[in-house]
């Protein structure tokens, strides 16, 4: 593992999307930007079909936005919340598959129920609700994905129940767009929707694609960097408290939007992020949430039962940071890092 000063790494994230500007290689690149699944999305390819495969991949995002919205009343997900289930999308089928067996391999660390709870806080409004102990216990009896069951395409829920495939969305999203990429003869690209990030190939240069992971803490903004790591062909996927907060007007106190599945409450587990950097892009989303929720401990424990799927970087609250081997040589930070191992 490299260290070296912030100020370069700074300078290397600058050059996150610059490594693919250029007419070198086949075609010169374009980038597309828009605002969908309630943030904004970058993506930049290189390649004599750039620019329609940049428009069957903003079709998708927002096809699959229309579909997956728990904020518009017209989604497939808003109608199977209200009905308490029915048939769905060979999409949402797959997606909802994928975050039931998420809930399952993380013994609940991950959950797509948690929507009543999200609600409860406020989060989704942005008003913020301390619940009371009554209350989260009751909102607590309709969540856990065993209130779900999947059967092909049709969805039946305990009534109550809501689901909420927002965690797993957009890795679900970017994975699909590299589909797209490759299917239009596209061979270097990457995008980044809310700062979920997965790339494909290399940069124009022939270089890996340098990923800034965002540094957590009360006074760090969107553009200080904890670390950088370098990648081809996976997606890099963060889960962070600093992300989505409300503040007590009364009391000063903020919590984050991480909810512990099994409290309902904010996950407190000493972690500030969690980088899950993968192949698969649907994975990384999933466990980017579900490692934070874990902890340390049980995070590593996790990754040494399948470190051949991902690898992780830890951030902690006091600012140190872990990361596991498979990508030590690939990270570079200038705080104190130590290496996870096997």
């Amino acid at each position: 593992m490299k260290r070296f000063s912030f100020l370069i790494a700074a300078a290397l994230v600058l050059s996150f999307l610059a490594g693919c500007s250029g007419a070198s290689g086949r075609g010169a690149s374009m980038t597309r930007e828009l605002f969908a699944m309630d943030t904004y999305m970058t993506m930049t390819c290189r390649g004599e079909n750039a620019e329609q495969a940049l428009d069957a991949a903003e079709a998708e995002i927002l096809r699959l936005d229309a579909l997956l919205s728990t904020g518009s009343t017209d989604s497939e997900i808003s109608r199977l919340n209200a009905e308490g289930g029915g048939a769905c999308s060979e999409d949402t089928a797959a997606l909802l598959r994928a975050a039931l067996d998420a809930y399952r391999e993380t013994d609940g660390a991950f959950d797509c129920t948690i929507l009543p709870l999200m609600e409860l806080w406020g989060f989704p409004s942005g008003t913020l609700h301390v619940p009371t102990e009554a209350e989260l216990e009751h909102a607590l009896t309709v969540t856990g994905s065993r209130h779900v069951s999947l059967s092909g395409s049709a969805v039946s829920m305990d009534p109550g129940t809501k689901i909420d495939l927002g965690g797993i969305a957009k890795g679900f999203t970017s994975g699909r767009l590299m589909e797209i990429f490759r299917s239009f003869g596209v061979e270097s690209a990457i995008v980044s929707l809310g700062g979920n990030v997965q790339c494909l190939g290399s940069r124009s240069d022939g270089a890996g694609w340098r990923c800034g992971i965002r540094a957590p803490g009360d006074g760090a903004s969107s553009d200080d960097i904890a670390g950088v790591v370098t990648v081809r062909d996976k997606a890099v996927i963060t889960s962070g408290s600093y992300e989505r907060r409300l503040t007590d007007e009364v009391t000063g106190r903020i919590y984050h939007h991480i909810l512990d599945p099994s409290t309902g409450r904010p996950a407190d587990t000493g972690l500030a992020s969690v980088t899950i950097v993968s192949s698969d892009g649907t994975l990384a989303d999933a466990l980017s949430t579900a490692c934070f929720v874990m902890g340390e401990e049980k995070a590593e424990a996790f990754w040494r039962e399948r470190f051949d799927e991902f690898d992780m970087i830890l951030i902690r609250t006091d600012g140190s940071i872990r990361v596991t081997e498979g990508v030590a040589d690939a990270f570079v930070t200038s705080r104190p890092c130590a290496v996870i191992p096997k």
